[in-house]
Formats: structure tokens, C-alpha cells, sequence
């Protein structure tokens, strides 16, 4: 896809690697609508980027609704969507789980996603074009000690990344599955304050790159999933 004065909707915009894949789509001319739930905090950064700000939890379906009414509003046609909001939680063994805490980070990791990708598929598929991009984790790819929570909703966004690949295709639409390693970000801080990566781990410049160059790809072909690791994190 050329980039340039294309259009693209990214959740969990407002840091991390939301922020930096925002930035730099719009460094290549590209506009961007990114949404967020803090309200003050997805005004300033989308101010300060050039993106345009939508307030929205993707696991409420009448926000999902509520924001492609808003971002077709604005921009008339959907080129991208880089779901990439989530959360995680609930770390414990398996016989210590708390179902509730399992319900919240499955509501963000899962169904929002999968309520995001439904609105954006259906955009695609009268568009005969489209890019959708999910960000998942290495935790999709090995499961550990205390991740069933987090590890099994990445598992899960795998899985459906799978399936939307082989309904979109027909539709010329690229479905890739994006799996980070860890990464410097505000995902898990209580304060939501950005860490700084250490100089040989990941940054979320490294995630957005490898989003961005895959939606670069030209339309007849696509990857299907990746991971991004730190070349020696040790």
C-alpha cells in the first residue's frame, strides 16, 4: 500500500506502540484517527501528532459503533486498522484464577478486537481493499507460569487473525497478526507512564516499523504474522 493520503484508525493510540505506529503512518502522509480512554491524555497526544482523537473503550459495542460512525464522518473511507489496544492481568496459576479478572482482559484482548475487526471487515469488503493489522505477543506463540490469562487472549487473537485472513482474502484485504516481544511501553503500569527501554530492548519505534512496512507491502501480497524480538537482550 502506498501510504501517502491514505487513511487509518488505530486503538490504544495514545502511547506505546498505538503512539508510535500513529507517527509514523503520519510521517509518511498518511491520516490517522486514534482512540483511547483517558480523554485529556488521547486530546494532547493526537494534538500534538497531526491524528485525530476518538474517545472510545473497545470493549463497549456502542463506542465501537459510535467510532466508525466518527471516523467515516471524517474521512469518508477506511484504508487501515491497527487493533491494538489491550491490557493484561489476572497473572496467577491455575489454581488461583479469578474468572472476573479473566472476563476483563478477555472484553479488550478479544472481543474488542473482534468487534473492531467485524465494523473494519465490512468497510473492506465493499472497498474490495483494506489493511487490518492485530497486535497480539510472543505470549500467543508460548504459553508460561501464571499467563493463562494474557497468554490464552493472545492465543485467542491468533486464532482469529487465522480465521479473518481466510474470509478476507477473497476481498483483497491483508490480514496480519503483529506478535512483540517485550517492549518498553506503559502496558501494565499502574500510572500508565511510559518506561524507557534499556539500550539493547525493544522500543515501540521497532513494533511500529515492522506494522508499517508490512502494510507497505504491495496489495498482492501479504504476511501473514510476525514476531519481533530484541537482537541480545542479555
Amino acid at each position: 500500500m502506498q501510504l501517502k493520503d491514505t487513511n487509518h484508525l488505530i486503538t490504544g493510540g495514545s502511547s506505546g506502540i498505538g503512539k508510535a505506529t500513529a507517527e509514523l503512518l503520519i510521517a509518511k502522509g498518511a491520516r490517522v484517527a486514534i482512540t483511547g480512554r483517558d480523554p485529556m491524555k488521547l486530546a494532547r497526544v493526537a494534538e500534538a501528532m497531526g491524528a485525530h482523537a476518538i474517545h472510545a473503550d473497545v470493549a463497549k459495542e456502542s463506542d465501537v459503533k459510535r467510532t466508525y460512525v466518527e471516523f467515516l464522518e471524517r474521512f469518508e473511507r477506511l484504508d487501515g486498522l491497527v487493533n491494538n489496544a489491550g491490557i493484561g492481568g489476572g497473572w496467577a496459576p491455575i489454581d488461583e484464577l479469578n474468572m472476573e479478572a479473566m472476563r476483563q482482559v478477555y472484553d479488550v484482548n478479544v472481543f474488542g478486537a473482534a468487534m473492531m475487526g467485524q465494523e473494519a471487515a465490512a468497510i473492506f469488503k465493499k472497498q474490495n481493499s483494506g489493511c487490518l493489522i492485530n497486535i497480539a505477543s510472543t505470549a500467543a506463540l508460548k504459553g508460561y507460569a501464571k499467563g493463562t490469562v494474557y497468554s490464552s487472549s493472545k492465543w485467542a487473537l491468533r486464532g482469529m487473525t487465522q480465521c479473518w485472513q481466510a474470509d478476507l482474502r477473497p476481498h483483497n484485504v491483508a490480514v496480519t497478526l503483529v506478535n512483540p516481544s517485550e517492549v518498553a511501553t506503559a502496558f501494565g503500569a499502574e500510572n500508565r507512564e511510559e518506561r524507557t527501554a534499556a539500550h539493547n530492548k525493544l522500543r515501540s519505534e521497532e513494533i511500529a516499523h515492522a506494522i508499517v512496512a508490512a502494510m507497505e507491502m504491495d496489495p498482492r501480497g501479504f504476511i501473514p504474522e510476525l514476531a519481533v524480538f530484541a537482537t541480545n537482550p542479555w
